[in-house]
């Protein structure tokens, strides 16, 4: 019974967690819903000039249209949110007819436009939301001049449907041209990333073939001959054995060397990698490097992580024009400098920048993030490491 109870209450706290994720994921998306509610602002407004005695009130069919088009308008809504482009582009041009439509009954309708042209501008091409925009503008203006409410109310109630169309338009097609940017940077990342794992295992066999070939060919040729004598000419063999052992013992060296020497130029491909990948994002890398750097593999491959994760940050999130990266040792450590001249924002830490401090921490190093004029990544770590 007294395991049973901590593992409800784990179950039940991660279900809250979900819950409440996924409560704000669905206000984060589905928030501008609220506009809607603008429909009701007439009967609303009718209904408080009856009270003061200035005019008479909304009749109930007044608050069953309203109420009606908050509902129809709420389904297209969701429906274009969740829908293919093709769907979205159906239900602005639907949208667009329920505001023509009812506006004559409730000026508020004119919002409809408003959330044509934010998901016209997210489905369709630049040029074709453009268009779209300038049609509304057309569509609001021949509206306005139609209407039957008095000329300073009817100023209020059709300029700034217009404005909304041009800044919720736009608004959304910046957003979604980032998001294509992004997802473009993606792919091209996995690609280039491919390519390197790729290239490195060939490098790899290659290395290996030219390296072990002869030795493990001349063992081959000595155990062969220890084979043949073996019966007839027992010194021979004892010699042909300690060969075959020295042999032995020298491939094992050479594979140890060569695979530190792979450990060492581990960093050297990351700033190589860097360098690609911030080139397809049109940023420029200088890179200064002390030629006295020496670490431990460990220290050398939560480094060249650090590089990999403080570049990436670069591409997706700075916007910069230039990025530096210099490794230098100071004393008994090597501190890694990545700077760029872009937006240096206060987000906190995300999860690559998190796991990060923990592998240098780990180390026993220190990870400090600056953002003055862009963004400033400093790490510095003992360059043999801390005892586990």
């Amino acid at each position: 019974m007294t395991t049973e109870q901590p593992r409800d209450t784990a179950s039940a706290d991660h279900t809250g967690r979900l819950t409440a994720d996924g409560l704000r994921r669905g206000i984060s998306r589905w928030w501008y819903v609220v506009f809607l509610s603008s429909l009701v602002f007439e009967p609303m407004s009718a209904s408080v000039a009856a009270r003061t005695g200035v005019a008479d009130g909304p009749d109930a069919g007044d608050w069953v249209l309203a109420i009606a088009l908050i509902a129809v308008g709420a389904v297209l809504v969701v429906v274009a949110g969740l829908g293919a482009a093709r769907t979205t582009m159906v239900a602005a041009v639907l949208l667009t007819l329920l505001g023509v439509a009812t506006v004559w009954f409730n000026t508020a309708a004119t919002v409809f436009m408003v959330y044509a042209a934010g998901f016209v501008a997210g489905a369709a091409s630049r040029r074709t939301a453009r268009r779209w925009f300038v049609g509304l503008t057309v569509l609001l203006l021949l509206l306005a001049s139609a209407s039957p409410i008095p000329i300073p109310f009817r100023l209020a109630a059709f300029a700034a449907p217009i404005v909304l169309v041009w800044l919720m338009g736009n608004s959304v097609m910046t957003d979604v041209d980032s998001q294509r940017e992004s997802a473009r940077l993606r792919v091209d990342n996995v690609r280039i990333e491919r390519l390197a794992t790729l290239g490195e295992r060939e490098r790899i066999a290659r290395d290996l073939h030219d390296l072990l070939g002869h030795t493990l060919t001349g063992i081959v040729v000595r155990a062969q001959l220890i084979r043949k004598v073996a019966a007839s000419d027992p010194a021979r063999v004892a010699a042909e054995a300690t060969d075959v052992e020295q042999l032995a013992r020298d491939a094992l060296t050479e594979v140890r060397a060569a695979v530190s020497g792979w450990r060492h130029h581990a960093l050297d491909t990351e700033i190589d990698f860097a360098r690609d990948v911030l080139t397809a994002a049109g940023v420029e890398l200088f890179v200064h490097t002390d030629t006295n750097v020496s670490m431990s593999p460990a220290v050398e491959a939560a480094v060249a992580l650090a590089v990999r994760e403080a570049v990436t940050n670069v591409v997706r999130h700075a916007d910069a024009r230039v990025c530096r990266i210099g490794i230098i040792t100071v004393g008994d450590e090597v501190r890694l400098t990545v700077a760029d001249d872009g937006r240096g924002t206060g987000a906190p830490d995300g999860s690559g920048l998190s796991g990060m401090r923990e592998r240098i921490s780990a180390l026993g190093g220190h990870v400090d993030r600056r953002m003055d004029g862009g963004t400033t990544l400093t790490i510095r770590v003992p360059a043999q490491g801390v005892a586990a």
